[in-house]
């Protein structure tokens, strides 16, 4: 598959390593940034050709698909001119700033019959697709509670880069940019709640517009209960964990590893071997083996025609419990997700 790339900042790094990885399936036919410090930097570290405008991208006809790693607020813009020349989208999380936004986009690319894929890689990592397995094997029984904690550490240097944790670029602040990931990992094991319940404080820590500390409460259809704990505050940062409760047993991710314990006495322990995981000061401190899955299941996805693992349809969900939690935390009242 022949693509561009859309965005040369920091996120970018893992990616580039993963096209390199793919280069037998992926070919990079130019990236972009309006910046010219950037686009040099990124020839000169990955061998990449860069382009100077957008319209060497878009114009493209030998471009396939468009990799997008912009400021949030740039997204649904640049999927709906992707998607309007046929192009397939694979799109770094969030979808947008706004649930609005958000749906706008999804809604393009499906009424343009083109791929969109969303970069939410923990889905990908070894323990999680095997307590997934768990899951759908039935081993834990009916899940009765169901819980996610992020506990980051993000210094006040990474909050004054222009921007960064405003509404205006990013849409909000420690749910949309990192809790995202921990509670789309615990949407695709346990699904999606019927409502929820927070807080949301932007503590002394940090000088910064949106929220940096949150704790909820989330309640499902069947009736399961769960929290949930986000926070850029936590120094000097700890590996997420998610924990599904069930009437046959437990099973908990932290990091890279997971413990399932059944009542009838098995167990299984597993850990993926990732070393960092991103949750200190250096939030590009982890591996690029999960965001190459993403790149390859985006790809197989685009040339079978199905859907891919986390489509924007999918990471939708997501969205919704943070947009219904941050709604909660503004009214003071359980909110509808």
């Amino acid at each position: 598959m022949r693509i561009g790339v859309i965005g040369l900042g920091m996120a970018s790094a893992p990616h580039a390593q993963s096209l390199l990885d793919l280069s037998d399936r992926v070919q990079v036919i130019a990236a972009h940034s309006p910046t010219p410090a950037r686009r040099q930097t990124f020839a000169s570290r990955w061998g990449m050709p860069v382009t100077d405008t957008l319209d060497g991208i878009f114009e493209d006809p030998r471009i396939e698909a468009v990799l997008i790693l912009t400021p949030p607020n740039t997204h649904r813009q640049l999927v709906e001119q992707a998607a309007a020349r046929g192009k397939h989208v694979l799109l770094e999380k969030p979808l947008d700033v706004s649930l609005e936004n958000a749906e706008a986009l999804v809604n393009a690319c499906e009424k343009a019959g083109v791929t969109l894929g969303v970069v939410l890689q923990h889905r990908f990592r070894p323990v999680s697709i095997a307590l997934a397995q768990i899951v759908t094997d039935g081993r834990l029984g009916q899940i009765v509670g169901a819980s996610a904690r992020l506990s980051n550490w993000r210094p006040q240097s990474y909050y004054d880069e222009p921007g960064r944790g405003t509404r205006a670029r990013d849409g909000g602040g420690v749910l949309l940019t990192q809790g995202i990931h921990t509670l789309d990992l615990l949407i695709s094991v346990a699904g999606l709640p019927m409502e929820a319940i927070a807080y949301a404080v932007t503590t002394p820590v940090h000088r910064m517009e949106t929220e940096d500390l949150v704790a909820g409460a989330i309640r499902y259809e069947n009736g399961a209960i769960g929290t949930v704990g986000a926070t850029t505050c936590a120094y000097p940062g700890t590996p997420d964990a998610i924990e599904l409760i069930g009437t046959k047993g437990m099973a908990r991710i932290e990091g890279a590893t997971l413990i399932a314990k059944f009542h009838d006495g098995s167990d299984i322990e597993m850990d993926d071997g990732e070393v960092g995981g991103g949750a200190g000061a250096d939030p590009m401190a982890f591996s690029h083996m999960h965001h190459r899955a993403v790149i390859e299941d985006f790809v197989d996805a685009a040339e079978k025609g199905r859907s891919p693992k986390v489509s924007g349809r999918e990471a939708l969900k997501v969205h919704r419990l943070i947009e219904a939690m941050l709604r909660s935390a503004a009214t003071g009242r359980r909110e509808q997700v």
